[in-house]
């Protein structure tokens, strides 16, 4: 017998939202997508997206309803809002949350979900942005049931080269946020490296494939550094949102006694890079702070690509 293929709902169609969108689409997927701008639907509904006025419009006929927005208090709204997804719930209804948020309000969240209309809850933060998901090839990090986790199956093998489920609702959020230390930290060090090799004289550009299959390889170094180098500052992953993941991290640092001195400078290196203006600009700016600051300003002055 052929399996079923889920209906989804959708809420978030920023740059993050829409590649994901435009993924379940092209993978088959029937999708219903709202956004509380709703001018920025139009792609996605080029793309074959049915548009919805209100949350609750998305959600009513969805199997799986899922959300990609900036943060704990968006995701709130739409699920808890007058015309919110939780006016829909039902048995067997499952919301996927894959906006990083901090994880005692995903645990919270959940539970409230489900004493108003018995609606699972599946915590899918994600690691590799639109790129990743433009080509299912996304790292997921999940928290929920074993039998919620079966169940968006189908939508994980779409949309992720891994989905993990690394314990209950808000495990996934808080895998997220040691990925995004770990993400940060690099992001910073590299930048460093980046400056240091171009003073020195060496081309930034050459080192990626110099390091390949070295100890000092990974991704990051064969991502960031060419952005860097080139420089091509187009958004991967933009400075306010890394701002606002590690303050969850240290959060949740104080809270487990965890000392994090490394994480505190880089926190506070993308809090100069906001402070400055390039809070919508890529992560990988951060290698203007270790140049000329008439870099900084230019950049300000031609706004986000």
């Amino acid at each position: 017998m052929a399996q079923t293929i889920p209906r989804i709902g959708f809420a978030g169609a920023g740059l993050l939202g829409s590649a994901i969108i435009k993924r379940l689409l092209d993978c088959g997927f029937p999708v219903t997508a709202w956004n509380r701008s709703a001018d920025r639907l139009a792609p996605v509904v080029e793309a074959g997206a049915q548009p919805a006025a209100t949350p609750a419009e998305m959600a009513r006929d969805a199997d799986i309803v899922m959300t990609c927005v900036t943060d704990a208090r968006a995701v709130e709204e739409i699920v808890f809002g007058p015309d919110g997804v939780a006016t829909t719930g039902r048995v067997g209804k499952l919301l996927v949350d894959m906006s990083s948020i901090d994880p005692n309000a995903t645990k919270a969240m959940a539970e409230r979900l489900a004493e108003a209309c018995r609606m699972g809850w599946v915590d899918a933060p994600i690691s590799g942005g639109a790129p990743a998901a433009a080509t299912g090839s996304m790292t997921v990090m999940v928290g929920a049931s074993e039998e919620d986790f079966r169940a968006v199956a189908p939508v994980m093998d779409a949309l992720a080269g891994r989905a993990t489920l690394m314990g209950p609702v808000g495990a996934g959020q808080t895998t997220k946020l040691i990925n995004q230390v770990i993400v940060s930290c690099a992001g910073a060090m590299l930048a460093e490296a980046t400056v240091l090799a171009q003073n020195g004289g060496v081309d930034a550009l050459r080192i990626p494939d110099a390091l390949a299959g070295g100890r000092a390889d990974s991704r990051l170094l064969q991502e960031m550094m060419p952005k860097m180098a080139k420089p091509d500052f187009t958004p991967m992953g933009r400075n306010k949102n890394m701002v606002k993941d590690l303050e969850m991290v240290h959060d949740l640092a104080k809270a487990t006694g965890t000392p994090m001195p490394v994480t505190a400078l880089v926190t506070e290196l993308h809090r100069q890079l906001v402070l400055e203006g390039l809070g919508d600009h890529c992560n990988s700016t951060i290698v203007t702070l270790f140049q000329d600051p008439a870099v900084r300003r230019r950049l300000v002055s031609e706004g986000a690509p």
